[in-house]
């Protein structure tokens, strides 16, 4: 589908996903979040509201000198106060104080919040919205009026809601915003309203502000396109108040490949996986990984049949090809898979194997085994390849452990926890036994300072591996301490990182297998 006019992306990330449980961005990361949203394509970038804390103050300080290229920084705020002139009203100054060169100014539009909210009465509230809108252009802002709680004020009274979007127009405004603020809408009542929208206002351009609610925040989104729209409004990875923003990461490519709209950050949606993750890391958040089009599990396949079409026919079990978003193929391995699942992962590692050989059924077997015991190779790429190596090219460990020992102590009075681990090891071509003692505030750090003490002293290339996450899962439930412990282990150097995996009613045991694999996996790729 051709458009005759491009929609614009209009991102709130920095202001309404900030709304969101949990999510906090410094000052100074909103600066670098705006010039990748700039970089990105994104042509509004909504930096926060003036004078409502200092985290935003100091945003719009900086962002004086931040010189995007093409994306229009935007200060939010509300119409002036009931009964007050717009040239005295200090919220309105602090906006034009914010110096941005676009304010975006919300407004009631529901009758409930007039008289209950405001506490004001309706023609006080259009001149509000009329007033400020007017007093901002002639201040040569462009403003973008949201109308918050469109759909409930359209609901309780259609007529005084369209009133409010005139108000907004009459007074200079260059776009109208549809804010379904509580979430709720749903998609036919949605297209009705837009239609209505854009038919009584022709002259003017209308966008959307859909929130999650009801778990339909993108798809309001795309029908509000559809019924007219030329805005839509969302945050990266879907952050916002309560259960979130239209999530602009699943917007933007299903409005540009499924429906074929265009806009500037179009041309470079094979870097949405990088913006989405980055933008998690602004945000101390782990990436989703089923989040839709950006997850690490968007594109993978677990079950032998599905791993095998994919892999001969990608688009039979794949609805877009993932580097058109910056993503990847993943084939996962699990008792599920079967020998060409197993080959395919094995060539992704750089391992050729006849998928019909013996040795691959051997494999296989192997495999179950292992899994059914608790290992887990599905997330731990490292250990897989290990036993890969294991297997077909007969990898044999260069080094023996003879003993590991722990010890915990918990000193009362100064209520501190210490342990002790003891690592006996012998190298091949040496039969000395090779002792190496270290501390930690638990067992698990302790064996693993020993370990590295231990087998750095023989292999220098591991004095630089870093353990960098550490996760645990009970496998089995109802069996108390006696259940199998699985351990996953981020390890990485300058380089790169690997996952690996143990398994064991011993979490100590679990954690050595976990590190025994991530020292291999190094030694293995130098």
């Amino acid at each position: 589908m051709e458009t005759a006019e491009a929609l614009m992306i209009y991102d709130t990330t920095l202001r309404d996903g900030t709304q969101g449980e949990g999510i906090s961005i410094s000052a100074e990361d909103k600066g670098l979040l705006a010039r990748k949203l700039d970089d990105f394509g994104v042509d509004y970038i909504e930096g926060g509201w003036p004078g409502s804390n200092p985290r935003d103050m100091a945003f719009f300080e900086q962002a004086k000198e931040l010189e995007l290229r093409h994306a229009r920084i935007a200060a939010f705020g509300s119409t002036r106060r009931a009964r007050l002139k717009a040239e005295d009203d200090p919220q309105l100054a602090t906006l034009l104080e914010a110096d941005t060169p676009v304010v975006t100014l919300f407004g009631k539009s529901w009758l409930l919040h007039v008289t209950e909210v405001l506490r004001t009465d309706p023609e006080e509230n259009l001149s509000m919205i009329e007033d400020s809108v007017r007093f901002l252009r002639e201040a040569d802002r462009e403003v973008i009026y949201d109308a918050e709680h469109f759909f409930d004020g359209f609901e309780a009274d259609e007529a005084y809601a369209l009133r409010t979007l005139a108000a907004a127009r009459d007074g200079g405004a260059q776009w109208l915003v549809l804010c379904d603020t509580n979430g709720g809408m749903q998609p036919e009542r949605f297209r009705e309203i837009v239609g209505k929208v854009v038919a009584a206002f022709p002259q003017s351009r209308i966008g959307v502000h859909c929130h999650n609610d009801a778990g339909l925040g993108v798809a309001l989104s795309q029908i509000g396109v559809e019924a007219g729209a030329r805005m839509v409004q969302g945050t990266i990875n879907g952050y916002g108040e309560r259960v979130g923003n239209a999530n602009l990461t699943t917007l933007m490519p299903n409005l540009h490949f499924k429906l074929g709209y265009d806009f500037k950050a179009a041309a470079n949606l094979s870097r949405l996986v990088e913006l989405a993750h980055t933008t998690d890391k602004f945000a101390n958040l782990l990436p989703n990984p089923k989040a839709p089009y950006v997850g690490r599990s968007a594109f993978a396949h677990k079950g032998g049949v599905h791993a095998n079409a994919a892999q001969k026919v990608a688009r039979s079990y794949e609805h877009i090809e993932p580097e058109k978003v910056g993503n990847r193929q993943r084939i996962l391995l699990s008792d599920m898979a079967g020998a060409s699942s197993v080959a395919m992962k094995a060539e992704d590692a750089g391992i050729e194997v006849d998928p019909k050989s013996p040795e691959m059924r051997a494999f296989l077997k192997k495999l179950k085994e292992r899994e059914a015991r608790g290992y887990e190779y599905e997330n731990a790429d490292a250990s897989f390849k290990v036993l890969l190596s294991q297997h077909f090219h007969g990898l044999r460990d260069n080094f023996k452990l003879v003993s590991y020992r722990t010890i915990s102590e918990v000193v009362r009075d100064k209520q501190e926890n210490i342990s002790e681990a003891v690592v006996k090891i012998r190298v091949t071509g040496d039969e000395e036994i090779k002792l190496s003692v270290a501390e930690s505030a638990g067992p698990v750090g302790a064996l693993d300072h020993a370990m590295r003490i231990a087998f750095g002293a023989h292999f220098p290339e591991l004095r630089e591996v870093q353990l960098i996450d550490y996760k645990v899962r009970i496998l089995q439930t109802g069996l108390g301490t006696d259940s199998i412990v699985q351990v996953l282990m981020l390890s990485g150097d300058e380089e790169q990182s690997w996952w690996t995996c143990g398994a064991d009613q011993n979490i100590i045991e679990a954690s050595w297998q976990a590190l025994r694999d991530s020292f291999r996996y190094k030694l293995l790729t130098g």
